[in-house]
């Protein structure tokens, strides 16, 4: 009897984010004819990951709001680029949030992946620090939502991985115990280190190697290791 469950994150780690993301971009950069004002689309494109990587590291401080977060990246990028027009960057934060979550780019063997563990038994769940509404139609349109049986969003838990309380939240709610839980995702620092502080198994999802292997955490480069990796666990209290 499989008494392991699979935590996994969403973002970077099953749904493509960064290609998810700039496809919605460019086709904004289109429709709003920035490129009046900005010549290449990939100098917007850059500036825009630079503010949207440091609001997303102010909101999981704590220092800023969803709705501060949502509004100010597309205000930024545009004031960089001079462009100061509030109905403009309305316009973009309001396409952005409808079009980017129904982007449907997973990383590869994604879906194989799941169906096997689906298949072999073994209950999943996804833990997120994306906004609930969002995440859910990524899930929904990529074809992933069928094999999680809970979907945790940090918002709606009221803490961030890397914090305890959304890893406890997450065995209260499965009826999990640590030493059966695995955690697979992209960040170290939110996914690993959280995962780890909690007394979960932790499995490192790095595809660009943009990580030093530490010493006692599982890495994969691709989601196709994971089965073997998982199944090399050692099993705790079966």
């Amino acid at each position: 009897m499989k008494i392991r469950q699979l935590f996994f994150d969403l973002d970077r780690t099953l749904w493509d984010f960064e290609a998810n993301s700039k496809r919605a971009l460019q086709h904004l950069y289109e429709e709003l004819e920035l490129g009046v004002h900005i010549e290449h689309f990939n100098h917007f494109h850059h500036t825009y990951i630079r503010i949207n990587a440091e609001l997303w590291n102010a909101y999981g401080k704590g220092k800023i709001n969803k709705e501060e977060l949502r509004n100010s990246r597309f205000e930024k990028t545009l004031s960089y680029h001079g462009i100061n027009d509030k109905v403009v960057s309305g316009k973009m934060s309001d396409g952005y949030i409808t079009l980017s979550p129904t982007q449907t780019q997973l990383f590869p063997q994604a879906l194989e992946v799941l169906q096997f563990f689906q298949q072999e038994g073994y209950r999943m769940h996804i833990i997120t620090n994306g906004f609930k509404e969002v995440q859910h139609i990524k899930l929904s349109n990529s074809g992933l939502a069928n094999y999680f049986e809970h979907v945790l969003c940090s918002e709606e838990i009221g803490a961030t991985k890397p914090h305890r309380a959304i890893f406890e939240e997450a065995m209260r709610r499965t009826d999990c115990l640590p030493q059966h839980a695995i955690m697979i995702g992209d960040d170290f620092k939110a996914d690993i280190i959280g995962a780890l502080n909690a007394g979960w198994t932790a499995i490192h999802f790095d595809p660009e190697h943009k990580y030093k292997k530490e010493r006692n955490v599982k890495r994969i480069r691709s989601l196709s290791e994971l089965p073997d990796v998982v199944s090399l666990l050692p099993i705790v209290g079966a």
